[in-house]
């Protein structure tokens, strides 16, 4: 009787987890790309030094984005109050302008996604509007809108609603028909199918398409900025270039970046607490 339970003793032994028996790995696994990405960005802002303070000529331009004047200016902005309004401004066009793709993409996408006559009518449609570039259609935004915020949120808003439509018609595409029959079989409505089985099971793909298109947005928020606007971070990198403050534009630059990298952490973390409810 004892064998046995030494038995099952070390049974339970071996099938333990690695993670329980070594009680510092699992901090080393969930540091690990903590470490790693700030390796890579050390040795980034190494090659940047090395390129403007150690490889270029003495006298050369390239000087003028050192890596140790960027970083000067950078903090100059953040101790400064008009940096703050800048970047509420741009999060607050980008906002709007994924307001208005959620609003027109998922409704779009749960059509296409469900009727197939309708996704081969338009595919074609979606395709080559999808491969403009929507600077493409600033002259036209300005014409119609004016100059100001909503020719920038048109744009951004034209921008973000194709990953959305697509997406969101991918995951309709996707879902498993066996629900939609059992559904049906206990006499569900449309609606109610479609709040409680549709739009669940595609969240995922629409938190996704979500995702992608803030990225879209903002990189298409900045040379839109830059026309006719007094205000928004690309505004910022414009007037900077214009002074000929060039330490100071790379340290907008780095303020877009690291901006951009926060909205799209966020995104990440909602299609995470999503996956995880």
């Amino acid at each position: 009787m004892s064998g046995q339970v030494q038995e099952k003793a070390i049974l339970v032994e071996l099938e333990a987890p690695a993670a329980a028996r070594e009680p510092g790995r699992r901090e080393r696994l969930r540091a690990a790309p903590v470490l790693l990405g700030g390796l890579g960005i050390g040795g980034f802002v190494l090659l940047w030094f090395l390129g403007t303070d150690v490889l270029a000529p003495a006298a050369s331009f390239v000087r003028r984005f050192s890596p140790i004047a960027t970083m000067a200016s950078f903090g100059t902005l953040v101790r400064g109050t008009d940096l703050l309004v800048h970047i509420g401004v741009s999060l607050e066009r980008v906002l709007a302008g994924l307001a208005c793709a959620i609003v027109v993409g998922v409704p779009l996408g749960l059509a296409v996604g469900s009727y197939r006559p309708l996704d081969t009518a338009t595919s074609p449609v979606f395709q080559l509007l999808r491969m403009i570039s929507p600077l493409s259609w600033m002259p036209i935004a300005i014409m119609v809108f004016g100059l100001g915020d909503n020719a920038i949120i048109f744009l951004l808003a034209f921008a973000a609603t194709w990953p959305i439509l697509l997406n969101t018609a991918a995951g309709v595409r996707a879902l498993d028909q066996r629900w939609l029959q059992l559904a049906r079989s206990l006499a569900a409505t449309r609606r109610e199918i479609l709040i409680h089985i549709v739009l669940p099971g595609v969240m995922d793909h629409v938190l996704t398409g979500v995702r992608l298109a803030i990225g879209i947005s903002w990189i298409v928020l900045v040379p839109c900025e830059m026309l006719g606007v007094s205000s928004g971070l690309g505004y910022l990198v414009l007037d900077t270039r214009d002074r000929l403050a060039y330490s100071e534009l790379m340290a907008v630059v780095l303020v877009i970046g690291i901006t951009g990298f926060a909205l799209d952490s966020a995104a990440r973390g909602l299609l995470w607490l999503w996956r995880r409810a």
